[in-house]
């Protein structure tokens, strides 16, 4: 599906479908952006072609599982973003790739299938700032996509803080399964906001002739979104490194539980090792044994037995094992 709109420099708008590229083209006002949902067609890719899209970038475009990026060529600046085409509390994460190639006088938008951020702004009034040039719309569509993101990262640390009381409760195993799993798809949106802050950063420090460098028009939006993306990479890393740390507490706690166990086994071991020495040694059936004549034999050797095992409790309450 090709959907366009045609945004005049004194706030009109008009919107239709491939038809206004020759309109937009006829004219030196306004600016046009152009919006490309599903598979990129052979036809559509001579289109952006004719449009100024290198057709490296256009490639990067198809490729679901191409890293984010931003490359800069003469008459566009490239974008590809990984935005959400869902999301759930649990942070099971389907992605989205959204291409975007920003000029001076468009702003085209691709993407497979139904961009939320996309329709966002595609619904916007025409005297919304937001539609005031492509490298505003750019951005601010940049800034809510992340936004998007950022409201399911603070929603889990509520998440978060469950599983932690849980941890110490009868639900130990079932909350370390969770953390492992969290653990694991933080580490995927981790993986995504780097590429989103350095990307970010590149826009915010070095910036593009298309949208914008040092402190001009576009500054505050750069900075934003680069605010945004480094408070999303911080938020994820921290979650991350919480989940960690409660597997491993974890570990640490039942490793302290079976230390002890072991070490009680260990020394109920140790006491009834003399003692099973003892009873063994006067077990043996030699008919020529000094001890098996004589009358308080019994009683001696489990005196002795009972010295052996109360001086080794005393020794082990001294290194206190006990």
């Amino acid at each position: 599906m090709i959907r366009a709109k045609l945004l005049s420099s004194d706030g009109t708008q008009e919107t239709g479908g491939a038809q206004l590229i020759e309109q937009w083209r006829a004219t030196d006002s306004g600016f046009l952006w152009l919006d490309i949902e599903g598979e990129l067609t052979p036809q559509i890719s001579n289109l952006l072609q004719s449009l100024g899209c290198n057709q490296l970038a256009i490639k990067d475009c198809m490729r679901q599982r191409h890293p984010p990026k931003l490359e800069v060529f003469n008459e566009n600046t490239f974008i590809l973003f990984r935005g959400i085409a869902s999301i759930d509390d649990n942070l099971s994460l389907a992605p989205q790739q959204v291409g975007l190639w920003v000029s001076d006088r468009y702003l085209i938008s691709v993407h497979s299938g139904l961009a939320v951020s996309v329709n966002h702004f595609w619904e916007q009034a025409p005297d919304d700032n937001s539609l005031s040039s492509p490298a505003a719309l750019a951005l601010q569509l940049l800034h809510f996509a992340t936004g998007r993101y950022l409201d399911q990262i603070l929603s889990f640390e509520d998440t978060l803080e469950e599983l932690e009381d849980d941890l110490l409760g009868d639900r130990a195993d079932e909350v370390m399964i969770e953390l492992v799993t969290y653990r694991s798809r933080l580490q995927k949106l981790l993986r995504i906001f780097s590429y989103h802050q350095g990307m970010s950063e590149q826009l915010l420090h070095q910036g593009t002739p298309h949208l914008g460098s040092g402190r001009d028009q576009t500054y505050h939006l750069r900075r934003n979104l680069f605010d945004r993306c480094e408070r999303l990479h911080t938020l994820c890393g921290m979650y991350y490194d919480i989940c960690g740390d409660l597997v491993e507490g974890y570990i640490s706690l039942s490793s302290y539980s079976l230390n002890n166990t072991m070490k009680v086994l260990t020394i109920i071991t140790a006491i009834f090792v003399p003692l099973s020495f003892l009873a063994g040694l006067y077990g043996m059936n030699f008919r020529y044994m000094p001890e098996l004549e004589w009358g308080w034999g019994y009683f001696g050797i489990l005196a002795v037995m009972a010295t052996v095992a109360v001086s080794m409790l005393i020794q082990f309450r001294r290194i206190k094992w006990l």
